[in-house]
């Protein structure tokens, strides 16, 4: 049963809809999906209420009457709301997006790797989906969707589901309006395996394929943990460097940034991550965003545990310690409130709560319960978890009552309600080397590097940079750490390798930190609005918006 969702105009108690089918076609030239949504709904009042943001509403069921477009909130759009016959059970609604559709990035051919054609891709996670699709965007509100997508010749179109036919999709599971998902581009496939491959563009498919190539081991992996993979295919698409985020777990199709194609597998922990979300998220989904941890605590978990189970114990712990450093990194700098796994985002994107909050201190609260009940019994409670609440979205307060049936008087308010880490939270221990070979692995070479003494002065990196050559780094998580200290110590050879990683690289993770950084002199805050002008075309919406609240 959805729950009231502050982040949703929508009233899926009163009417709710449970499929969707799109036609929808593609405009680069007009930078617009143009086309219709079929509503089905499994309960009908006499009102359906939708989330739109900046959607141009045409008709529905055919008319330009019937309908109400509300005013815009910042955050949340504006509601569309249709008035409803006695006893329909579908609403047609045609209509088309604006070239400023949060959740869409439209890229020129000279943006992509191809250099050829142009490229276009979703991102609905938090609540973008309204952006490009009229929908009861909330997370409680799961839906099976089908779609016809026409693209022009010679581009191929993709979503996060069954591929039907070319062009034609269907997802009979039922998911979160977030998790629809699409890209179009000069895209060619490889196959991993029989139910796992690779989609990317040309020139980089063989070297996608390749850092992948275990794609398959990983999805044994998660199934001898936690019971059967139920999504029929595994694939991955590679998207350009805009991409705001390392992955997307998008059912069926796995949205992964190039940043993480290092040539060494070093980076594979995010196949991991986004494959666990298969189980955590994607079957079991967090019913509103204040329980956001139930996606990603779990994630991060089960991804250490995949991992332990590919490549080894002390590979897993070596990555835990690392988020674990970089989570106390954060609380730091976090307020308070928003050092809880239940956060309070009224008034707030829900974007706001994508920190590591919840996903590495959710991830230690499941470590700690593992250590303390045993892997063995923890282990089967998760399993039994995922059973209980398939296909559902579910409250923070839900998996406590089902957590107290299997281990009684367990409690866990400290973990969920106060701010920071218990006293109870483990301390992931890894004995990291001090001092630095060439056979290092990044993890290694990113605690190290963290590990270096505030202060350092320009002479002091520039040594480092002869014997080591950072600056000219090829793997992205190094040399994204090597800029920021770059930018606190002033060190001006690294100068044009930061602008050129902040003009082509648009992920989040790396871009903030960076821009934080800049703006705390005045110098660098002019090195940052003139970097910024030249990448911001390039950014992804969500991007952009995190840049834009640093400069203001």
């Amino acid at each position: 049963m959805p729950v009231h969702d502050i982040h949703s105009y929508s009233n899926p108690l009163e009417s709710r809809v449970t499929h969707v089918e799109l036609d929808l076609a593609v405009s680069f030239r007009e930078k617009k999906l143009r086309g219709a949504a079929t509503l089905a709904l499994e309960t009908a009042g006499r009102t359906l209420v939708l989330d739109t943001r900046d959607l141009n509403i045409l008709r529905v069921n055919g008319s330009a009457a019937g309908f109400t477009l509300g005013p815009r909130d910042q955050f949340l759009g504006s509601p569309l709301t249709i008035q409803l016959p006695r006893g329909v059970r579908s609403v047609v609604v045609e209509y088309e997006t604006s070239p400023q559709a949060s959740g869409l990035q439209w890229l020129d051919p000279a943006q992509t790797a191809g250099k050829q054609h142009p490229f276009l891709f979703s991102q609905s996670q938090a609540i973008h989906a309204r952006s490009w699709i009229p929908i009861q965007d909330s997370p409680g509100v799961r839906v099976t969707y089908s779609a016809r997508i026409n693209v022009p010749v010679p581009l191929t179109p993709l979503m996060s589901a069954r591929i039907v036919r070319p062009g034609h999709f269907h997802l009979p599971q039922p998911v979160s309006p977030y998790l629809i998902a699409l890209a179009v581009g000069d895209l060619q496939f490889k196959a991993l395996s029989k139910r796992c491959g690779v989609w990317a563009e040309p020139s980089m498919l063989d070297q996608a394929a390749r850092e992948f190539e275990d794609t398959e081991k990983m999805v044994q992996a998660a199934e001898s943990l936690y019971g059967a993979y139920r999504w029929g295919r595994y694939d991955l698409l590679v998207l350009p460097p805009s991409f705001p985020f390392g992955g997307m777990e998008n059912p069926c199709l796995t949205f992964a940034t190039p940043t993480v194609i290092a040539g060494d597998k070093s980076l594979v922990s995010l196949v991991a991550h986004e494959l666990a979300h298969s189980w955590s998220g994607n079957l079991v989904t967090n019913s509103t965003w204040r329980d956001f941890w139930l996606n990603e605590g779990f994630t991060t978990y089960i991804e250490r545990r995949i991992q332990e189970v590919l490549y080894g114990r002390r590979r897993s712990e070596m990555e835990f310690a690392i988020e674990s450093g970089e989570l106390e990194g954060e609380l730091k700098e976090l307020k308070p409130a928003d050092q809880k796994l239940v956060i309070d985002l009224s008034g707030r994107d829900p974007d706001d709560g994508m920190t590591m909050v919840p996903y590495v201190k959710g991830a230690l609260l499941l470590r700690r319960l593992e250590e303390k009940h045993g892997r063995e019994r923890f282990d089967a409670w998760i399993r039994s978890y995922f059973d209980q609440f398939a296909y559902q979205s579910i409250s923070s307060e839900e998996f406590v009552a089902f957590l107290r049936k299997s281990f009684p008087g367990e409690n866990v308010d400290a973990w969920l309600h106060q701010p920071g880490l218990p006293p109870d939270a483990p301390r992931i221990r890894f004995d990291f080397g001090s001092t630095p070979t060439h056979a290092w692995s990044t993890q290694e070479w990113l605690h190290w590097l963290r590990a270096q003494p505030a202060g350092l002065s320009a002479a002091q990196m520039s040594e480092m940079d002869q014997q080591w050559d950072f600056t000219r780094s090829g793997n992205s998580e190094i040399a994204a750490q090597w800029l920021l200290m770059a930018v606190r110590a002033g060190y001006r050879p690294a100068y044009g390798r930061l602008e050129q990683f902040l003009v082509e690289v648009g992920r989040r993770k790396f871009v903030k930190p960076l821009f934080e950084a800049l703006v705390k002199t005045s110098e660098g805050r002019a090195r940052a609005e003139a970097i910024y002008k030249k990448a911001r075309p390039g950014y992804h919406p969500i991007t952009q918006s995190t840049v834009d609240a640093i400069l203001r």
